[in-house]
């Protein structure tokens, strides 16, 4: 490192000084803290970006959010090349950046990791950085922190791509890498054509079935709401309304609207009532990462049938099983049409175990991960096409390169040799969602316009969709412990191996149940474990997470009430 690399670095951390009695952890979302406390962090991170980008070689990105916290709030996460999460193994160096007490010390991390990696920090070298930011008050301001960190290393640019969603911002560092056009319109243009060259391919039956094409949308007043109002003008066969924009001004982000409320609290969002019952709504929440379906009740407007990331996951493994099976069928002349492809549903524990039935009732493969979007895209990512969603919402589809290539040379042999066919049409859905879907990380944007092309293909109503399966009662409690770092589990968080004897308490109690199924495992911010029951009743499901919570209690020798997480 040169003394003028080094003078940049000193100077420019001296005026982002540390903000006492916080501690800062890179985990799944990135940092995350209270926005006036971030300064320092985010700093940090476009160094951090910066020596990402040198290490790789290609650009990254790097986005300020906070996406479904209050508007307080706010956060930094750092895209790698690939558009997916930044490596987990750089991880801890993120936490020790963040948390260097001083410049001196902030400077001589940098200078170890930059030669530990081989990273090269020279003017030689250049690193490209896209920042984007959503519509928190305190995101201009952090905007700049990162601006300044990330010009502290020599020859890094950083391309401001405005106010976006979360992920907007992990497309274009992807589509960039790839030397496709990366802007926001191509954003919007990509998900328009493909959304349109869907809809075209609606069987005729179903087009005349007069499937309802309105859809009310909560966009939490947040960034994902005033983009989808942008996005609604390039669409045709849909008509969409929003509410709760944050140019509408009438509400403030993520409180009392959004996907991660609806969810949680199973009521509709802010400015929906009586005169949106029966309708299809949607929920995005506040960085447009997450999306779920609900419908207000007829007996009751303030209560809703809820449709989770559980059933969306569950109606885009049915599209892509029948789609599959069109390829493949035998033709009249006796020819088979094959493209063999393994086809993967990833889950977490908290996936309601009615959905995981389902699904292997399919005939589908189904595995599960621990809790965590970087567990599920990283599984989902070992298959042809791997499909993984939270019950959250947080979700997408994943295509192999080496699929869409075998892909795209049977469509191409198709248009040649039996154009117009149902496997060629078939070939050109599948093609089409890899182009609509986020290839990169989770899209409330993109998932909502399958889903809607899905449900018309189908011919599908709202109660359809909802009656698909019949979720589980289930219940979720945490209780507060001395240390959440003595519980240890395993076979993706379902089993307890530390303290001994836990796991055959929580095996004898779940054995009391019909349909009982129960697990604990660690927060993994605060001193609480996690304990999620499932049974036959909701009444059964509640004794069961109750009991089991006295369970923990006693193990861990720390006597508190539980709490309903």
């Amino acid at each position: 490192m040169t003394e003028e690399q080094c003078s940049l670095l000193l100077d420019s951390a001296s005026l982002f000084p540390l903000p006492h009695g916080v501690t800062f952890s890179y985990g799944t979302a990135g940092f995350r803290a209270d926005g006036l406390k971030l300064s320092s962090t985010v700093f940090r991170a476009g160094v951090l970006a910066a020596l990402r980008s040198l290490k790789t070689g290609y650009a990254v990105g790097l986005m300020i959010t906070a996406s479904h916290n209050p508007i307080t709030d706010n956060g930094i996460k750092i895209a790698d090349p690939d558009g997916g999460m930044m490596a987990q193994d750089w991880e801890p160096f993120a936490d020790a950046l963040a948390n260097a007490p001083d410049p001196q010390s902030f400077v001589k991390l940098v200078l170890h990791f930059a030669k530990e990696e081989n990273i090269s920090l020279s003017r030689e070298s250049s690193a490209v950085i896209l920042l984007g930011r959503d519509t928190r008050p305190t995101g201009e301001s952090l905007l700049e922190a990162a601006k300044q960190g990330i010009k502290c290393i020599i020859g890094s640019v950083a391309l401001d791509m405005g106010i976006v969603t979360t992920p907007q911002l992990h497309w274009m560092v992807r589509s960039k890498n790839m030397g496709m056009k990366a802007s926001e319109s191509d954003y919007f243009m990509q998900l328009s054509e493909s959304f349109r060259c869907l809809m075209d391919m609606i069987p005729k039956e179903m087009t005349v079935k007069g499937i309802v094409t309105q859809l009310m949308v909560d966009g939490a007043n947040g960034v994902g709401g005033d983009k989808l109002e942008q996005l609604k003008t390039l669409l045709t066969g849909l008509q969409i309304q929003v509410k709760n924009t944050s140019k509408q001004g009438e509400g403030i982000l993520n409180e009392g609207v959004g996907a991660d409320y609806v969810q949680k609290e199973k009521v509709p969002p802010r400015c929906f009532g009586p005169n949106d019952i029966g309708l299809r709504c949607a929920s995005l929440d506040g960085d447009a990462d997450r999306l779920v379906y609900f419908r207000i009740s007829k007996i009751n407007s303030s209560s809703i049938d809820l449709v989770d990331g559980d059933k969306i996951l569950s109606l885009f493994a049915l599209f892509i099983k029948a789609q599959l099976h069109c390829l493949n069928k035998s033709e009249s002349d006796g020819l088979r049409n094959v493209l063999p492809a393994r086809v993967g549903v990833v889950q977490t524990a908290y996936a309601n175990g009615a959905s995981t039935d389902y699904l292997k009732q399919l005939g589908l493969e189904v595995v599960l991960t621990p809790t965590g979007v970087k567990y599920l895209h990283k599984k989902a990512a070992e298959y042809d096409i791997g499909i993984y969603f939270e019950a959250n919402g947080h979700g997408t589809i994943l295509f192999s390169e080496y699929f869409l290539s075998n892909l795209q040379k049977m469509g191409n042999d198709l248009a040649s040799s039996n154009a117009g066919s149902e496997p060629h049409k078939a070939a050109l859905r599948l093609l089409a969602v890899s182009k609509l879907i986020n290839q990169a990380v989770g899209d409330a944007l993109s998932g909502l316009l399958l889903v809607e092309v899905v449900l018309q293909y189908m011919g599908w109503s709202m109660q359809n969709w909802i009656e698909l399966y019949d979720d589980l009662p289930s219940r979720q409690l945490k209780v507060k412990v001395a240390d959440r770092t003595a519980v240890i589990t395993t076979n993706a968080e379902t089993k307890v191996v530390q303290p001994f004897g836990l796991q055959q308490a929580i095996d004898a109690e779940t054995a009391k149940y019909h349909q009982g199924r129960c697990f604990v495992r660690p927060s993994g911010t605060e001193d609480i474990i996690r304990v999620y029951a499932e049974a036959f009743s909701q009444e059964a499901a509640d004794s069961l997470a109750r009991s089991v919570s006295q369970h923990v209690d006693h193990f861990l020798g720390f006597r508190t009430s539980q709490k309903s997480d």
